[in-house]
This record gives C-alpha cells, structure tokens and sequence, in this order.
C-alpha cells in the first residue's frame, strides 16, 4: 500500500508551462508584457489576461493580490490535481488553496514549502 502511494507522489510531472503574476494595474501591465512578448494577449477577461507563447502560459491575475498572492506563481501540469494536494500535504506543504475551477474543466490549487515558496498545480477535474 504505502509502495503504490509512492508512485502516485512520484509520477512525472508535466512541467511548469504556466506562470501567473498578481497585478495591481491589468492595463499597465498588459501594456508591459505585450510588449516584452512581442504579441498581444491571446485570452483577456475582467480577471485574468494570459499569452500563450510555445507552449509557456504567461497570465496577469488582476485579483491576484486580493486573493493572497504575494508574487508570481510557477504551475505545474498534472494529471490527477487532487492526488497531488494530498502529495503536497505529505510533504508537509501547507495546501493555501485547494483545487478549484477555473473553466474548462481545469483546476488548480497552491501550496506553500517550509522556506514560504508557493507552488502552483494545473490539472483537470476528476
């Protein structure tokens, strides 16, 4: 039993493709980053600006700071999104948000290491 909660802990993750910053000002920053990328943003809403860019998700969280974010957070794909909090959990991580929709049938969730680094998980509901 504990040998196959292991593997399940230790799959291989996808990789960090997306990177969400917390912004106070959506249209300076926007203005920023477009600029910075070279392209305009490819999703844009009232909370959430994002540039798809060779397979990296670049986002602006508009909400970001209400929200307790205190600088930009790395997601990681994975497969099974609530697999990896109770991981995360294991590890001793504080699980600051749980998996939550986000639309199209993706979640995601952050956790919080013992040095305070937060840590982003990207996955789709089960």
């Amino acid at each position: 039993m504990k040998q196959t909660g292991f593997h399940r802990c230790h799959e291989m993750a996808n990789n960090f493709k997306t990177i969400i910053y917390p912004v106070r000002h959506v249209e300076k920053a926007k203005a920023l980053f477009a600029a910075l990328l070279g392209e305009p943003p490819a999703h844009e809403n009232t909370y959430y600006v994002g540039w798809s860019i060779e397979s990296q998700d670049i986002g602006l969280n508009s909400h970001g700071f209400e929200q307790g974010m205190t600088g930009p957070v790395p997601y990681v794909d994975v497969a099974d999104i609530q697999a990896r909090v109770r991981c995360a959990r294991g590890g001793r991580a504080s699980v600051l948000q749980e998996p939550t929709d986000v639309g199209g049938g993706s979640q995601i969730a952050t956790a919080r290491d013992a040095d305070g680094n937060v840590i982003g998980l990207r996955g789709t509901a089960a």
